[in-house]
């Protein structure tokens, strides 16, 4: 209550804002900065990313791009499968040599980094949701790597095969936009935030 949304097309901008960061944080401030520094209003943005631990992180800040320039998630999610089922095969020719591997190869989650700008400060709102990669794609909701994204909440179906509100219910952007609202309640309506 007491908040207008605006998009940042409704406020003129039309083009695609830069994320050339090498963290969740840095990408969703530097969004953040480029629609306060064009509108000068009111802001906030956030970048999400999924991070796979036996990858290192990745496909982290290039979740979106993983496969490539484009867009195309079921190409990224072709990759992330292939890669650690390459990464499971090497796991168990280790545990034949005696090597003991890591236990869940397919542990990984989603962060969202929210960036709000109120009156030129800045203040961050973070949300994770944990889990593991499934092996095979698995149902028709949801976007993006929802189809393999197994949550520690629901163990047994991938986020594309529980209900949205299931989903809203314990997501990464739904954390932290949560935090954000809080923040934003406690505020007591001094302030005036354009999405």
């Amino acid at each position: 209550k007491g908040f207008e949304l605006v998009t940042p097309a409704q406020m003129g901008i039309q083009e695609d804002i830069p994320e050339t960061g090498t963290t969740l944080r840095a990408n969703s401030q530097q969004k953040a900065d480029y629609i306060w520094n064009s509108v000068h209003t009111d802001c906030f943005a956030d970048d999400t990313g999924l991070e796979v631990d036996v990858l290192g992180g990745a496909p982290g800040v290039h979740t979106a791009r993983y496969a490539g320039e484009e867009k195309d998630f079921n190409k990224n999610m072709d990759k992330l499968l292939d890669e650690l089922s390459r990464k499971e095969m090497e796991a168990s020719m280790m545990k034949s040599m005696g090597i003991v591997p890591k236990k869940n190869l397919r542990k990984a989650r989603f962060k969202s980094v929210i960036t709000l700008i109120i009156d030129g400060q800045r203040h961050f709102f973070n949300g994770v949701l944990e889990g593991s990669i499934a092996r095979t794609k698995a149902g028709k909701g949801g976007f993006g790597y929802d189809p393999v994204f197994i949550s520690d909440d629901y163990p047994a179906v991938t986020l594309a095969e529980i209900t949205e509100e299931q989903k809203n219910s314990i997501s990464h952007r739904g954390k932290a936009l949560r935090a954000m609202a809080d923040f934003l309640k406690n505020a007591g309506g001094t302030v005036q935030a354009h999405a």
